[in-house]
């Protein structure tokens, strides 16, 4: 894959970067060497290459998914103006 100027005005634009047109050749050539380096990687062979979270094995830590209420919700509505049961009173906006 190539890029071309106008592509690399249209990237340029949609990043909402300021490029000259000085600037897009020397743009461009950088864009296309990344796709080039990206099109190297694809032609690797990785069948059978298992998805490493690091390069030592390890397994990943987890904690125990639970629902809690925080156990502090006193102290979240103690600055209101106004509470019912540890909940924010507010004014009533639609009739």
């Amino acid at each position: 894959m190539s890029v071309d100027q106008k592509t690399v005005r249209r990237i340029a634009h949609l990043a909402r970067i300021a490029v000259t047109d000085e600037e897009v050749p020397h743009l461009q050539g950088e864009l296309n060497a990344i796709l080039s380096f990206v099109e190297q990687l694809n032609e690797v062979n990785v069948d059978g290459v298992e998805p490493m979270t690091s390069v030592t094995p390890m397994s990943m830590k987890k904690r125990q998914d639970g629902i809690t209420d925080g156990g502090y919700a006193d102290k979240i509505v103690r600055n209101a103006p106004a509470t019912e049961d540890n909940f924010f009173l507010v004014p009533k906006v639609v009739e």
